[in-house]
């Protein structure tokens, strides 16, 4: 499958344009037997450095694109830390172009440095364990702080499901948690759009539910035993990162869910040990976020007084990170409209919750693809599964269902 992104880019009813730098993604079996034709279509000449760790250079089937430079970084502790992704610019050799390959945090590595050079970056990736290949939103750790900052995305995206089809299968339903993921992420900007009239768009939501209702059908036929159908997981991970591109921001892809994801990323006082792999982390915080959305709809709410968050409770529940926590919410999203409107509205939000699976059937799904559902098998306690929203919101100012709770009381 072949994707000519032009067709999503231009004029909008939104009455916002929504640019493109990707040009073109191929999803398709022996597809890097035709890189170099891919390339010249999309105008991408001169000079090549290609970027590798090395886990992904020696890949079994693994076709070692054209070089003019190859880097090959060790993969044992590569992690989205600015130092670490900065620091490999005097090897880069001043190409026209950067060629990386591999999962996420090599893309952050390409599309950062990218970016700063004022040069396009072609992705291969290598699996499709999260949405990320086709964002031109950089996730990186800033002062053991995670970041989403915009960078550039891939002028051109070329999966070789090969390639894809060959990583573990852990791998694979990472992928497949992190777009069920949207079931959340669409909710709260619905709600957000609803209650504090955020900028909403049709045709970027539009997107991230077909990939979403493209995962959807993948994940039911994987529990039906089905072979995996990595043609189309992988076009629903790259249209979700489109929709991305298209806002700028993660918002039609990223909510209270991801959040938590961030959390285990972040490690704050008593998520010492929190582990796993983004998709996972996902996985788990839908999950939660879930549960919870569904009994708050349950809940007959009253509207309480905006407070900001004290610092006392930051400081105790962030420790040495408390001080990026605090700068993050000093412009508090939630002071920005009268709580009321949330009451006011809360029939409209029951029925967007209405379309969110039971935390139950989240975990079915995971459960049965033998993936993770539950706090613990992230590393996390569950005797903190009651505070484990309250923290992860104050991880980023957005305005989603579960930060909406401190300004609400709710009745059961």
């Amino acid at each position: 499958m072949i994707l000519d992104c032009a067709k999503y880019s231009g004029p909008c009813s939104c009455g916002r344009e929504h640019p493109l730098e990707t040009k073109m993604v191929v999803v398709e079996y022996d597809a890097l037997k035709n890189f170099d034709s891919y390339m010249d279509a999309c105008g991408l000449t001169g000079r090549r450095t290609v970027l590798y760790d090395t886990n992904t250079y020696n890949l079994p089937g693994m076709v070692h694109v054209r070089a003019d430079k190859e880097i090959v970084l060790e993969a044992k502790g590569l992690h989205s830390e600015k130092s670490l992704i900065e620091g490999i610019i005097p090897e880069l050799d001043e190409p026209d172009v950067i060629i990386t390959v591999g999962s996420g945090t090599l893309m952050d590595f390409a599309r950062y440095n990218a970016f700063h050079m004022g040069i396009p970056f072609v992705a291969i990736p290598t699996l499709a364990s999260s949405d990320g290949f086709t964002a031109n939103v950089c996730s990186v750790v800033i002062d053991g702080h995670k970041r989403s900052i915009p960078m550039s995305a891939p002028a051109l995206v070329v999966a070789d499901l090969n390639i894809i089809a060959g990583a573990p299968m852990l791998l694979t339903v990472s992928g497949v948690a992190d777009i069920l993921s949207k079931h959340i992420s669409l909710a709260d900007w619905k709600i957000a759009h609803l209650v504090a009239g955020e900028y909403y768009c049709e045709r970027v939501a539009g997107m991230a539910q077909q990939a979403l209702d493209m995962m959807v059908s993948c994940a039911y036929s994987l529990l039906d035993g089905d072979e995996p159908d990595f043609e189309a997981m992988t076009m629903a991970q790259m249209i979700s990162g489109l929709s991305m591109q298209m806002l700028g921001n993660s918002r039609a892809a990223s909510g209270a869910e991801h959040l938590i994801a961030h959390l285990v990323e972040m490690k704050p006082p008593r998520f010492e040990g929190a582990h796993g792999i983004h998709g996972e982390c996902v996985g788990v915080g839908s999950v939660i976020c879930a549960g919870e959305y569904h009994r708050m709809a349950r809940s007959k709410p009253r509207a309480r007084p905006f407070e900001p968050l004290a610092e006392s409770w930051i400081r105790e529940k962030f420790g040495p990170l408390a001080d990026g926590i605090i700068k993050e919410n000093q412009d508090d999203v939630l002071a920005a409209f009268d709580p009321q409107n949330i009451v006011d509205n809360w029939d409209g939000i029951r029925e967007i919750i209405s379309y969110i699976p039971t935390a139950e059937e989240f975990a079915a799904v995971f459960k049965g693809l033998d993936g993770k559902y539950r706090l613990s098998d992230i590393g996390i306690d569950e005797a903190l599964a009651g505070e484990v929203l309250d923290i992860s919101a104050a991880i980023r100012n957005r305005l989603t269902f579960a930060r909406m709770r401190r300004v609400l009381d709710l009745e059961e």
